[in-house]
């Protein structure tokens, strides 16, 4: 059974978002970072959901072809909506909301990553 048949888009977006936080982040993450969905702020749910969608409509798009991506492509399309989902809710962000790939670190990278694959492994 498919897991977005379980959970809305920008649910199934943040479940796999703290699932790649716990799994790659150094240490102790912040408490927001793994906040359930319930207490997640209502423009971060906006958010999850509209990335969730771009994702899913570039795989669906690409007719397959998105498998030939790199990992790191994958992420860095996950990253660039990220920004402008930002960009969309805040009129001054701060300059780490707002980072370009180069900028990330490690662990947000592969989580980004990991978030691509989780979507269009679901599709």
């Amino acid at each position: 059974m498919s897991e977005t048949t379980a959970l809305e888009p920008g649910e199934f977006f943040r479940e796999a978002w703290v699932a790649g936080v716990k799994k790659y982040f150094p240490g102790e993450p912040k408490a927001g970072y793994v906040a359930a969905w319930a207490q997640t702020p209502e423009w971060e749910r906006q958010a999850a959901g509209a990335v969730y969608q771009q994702v899913a409509d570039f795989v669906r798009v690409s007719g397959g072809s998105t498998a030939k991506l790199s990992r790191e492509q994958k992420g860095r399309f996950v990253a660039l909506c990220w920004i402008a989902q930002i960009f969309k809710h805040f009129d001054s962000p701060k300059a780490s909301y707002v980072a370009d790939w180069d900028e990330l670190p490690q662990w947000q990278r592969e989580t980004d990553s990991d978030i691509f694959e989780r979507i269009e492994q679901s599709l």
